[in-house]
C-alpha cells in the first residue's frame, strides 16, 4: 500500500463523478417509488454540533445550526473522495491503471459499514436503521446506494483512467 499526491486528482474526479451518480439514484428513488434519501441538512447538523455531541437521540429534533445544508453537501462530496482515495490507496493504483467493476462493487458495498455503524446510530436511527419504521426498507436503500456507488467509481474511473492514464 503506497501512499502517492497523484492520486489526489483522480480521486477527487472519481469521489465527485461517483457521488453524483448515487445521488441521482437517491433522486430517482424518490421521485419514482417515494422513497426518501438522508437529507443532508440533517448530515450538516450532526456534524456542525461537534465535537459537543456525538450521538443524538434524535437529530431531527436536534436544533439547527447555522450553513448544516452546505455543511451536509460538502461533507457528502467530500467523503465520496475520501472513499475514492482510500481505494487508490489501497489498491496502490493498479485498480486505476485496468478498473474493474468487481473491486468497485466489493468496496461500494463495503462502504455501508459507515452509515450502518456510524451515521445511522449516532443520528438516532439505531444501528442499521433498526430504529426506523421500516428498517429493512431503509438497510436495502443503504445497500443498493452504496452499490451504485460502486458502480460509479468503476464507471469514473474508467473515464479518468482512459482520458488521463494511468502506469501501475
Amino acid at each position: 500500500m503506497r501512499v502517492e499526491a497523484t492520486y489526489i486528482p483522480y480521486a477527487i474526479a472519481i469521489g465527485i463523478g461517483a457521488t453524483v451518480l448515487m445521488d441521482v439514484w437517491n433522486l430517482f428513488l424518490k421521485r419514482t417509488f417515494s422513497i426518501p434519501s438522508l437529507n443532508l441538512c440533517l448530515l450538516g447538523r450532526w456534524l456542525r454540533h461537534m465535537p459537543g455531541t456525538f450521538r443524538h437521540t434524535s437529530i431531527a429534533a436536534t436544533p439547527q445550526k447555522r450553513f448544516e445544508c452546505a455543511v451536509g453537501l460538502i461533507a457528502h462530496y467530500a467523503i465520496g473522495v475520501g472513499l475514492a482515495f482510500m481505494l487508490l490507496v489501497l489498491t496502490s493504483g493498479d485498480w486505476l491503471a485496468r478498473p474493474t467493476l468487481l473491486l468497485a462493487l466489493v468496496y461500494g458495498i463495503g462502504t455501508v459499514v459507515f452509515p450502518f455503524f456510524v451515521l445511522q446510530p449516532s443520528l438516532g436511527l439505531g444501528v442499521a436503521s433498526s430504529r426506523t419504521p421500516k428498517p429493512m426498507q431503509a438497510r436495502l436503500k443503504s445497500l443498493v446506494t452504496h452499490t451504485v456507488f460502486g458502480i460509479g467509481l468503476y464507471l469514473c474511473a474508467l473515464g479518468v483512467s482512459s482520458m488521463f492514464p494511468v502506469h501501475a
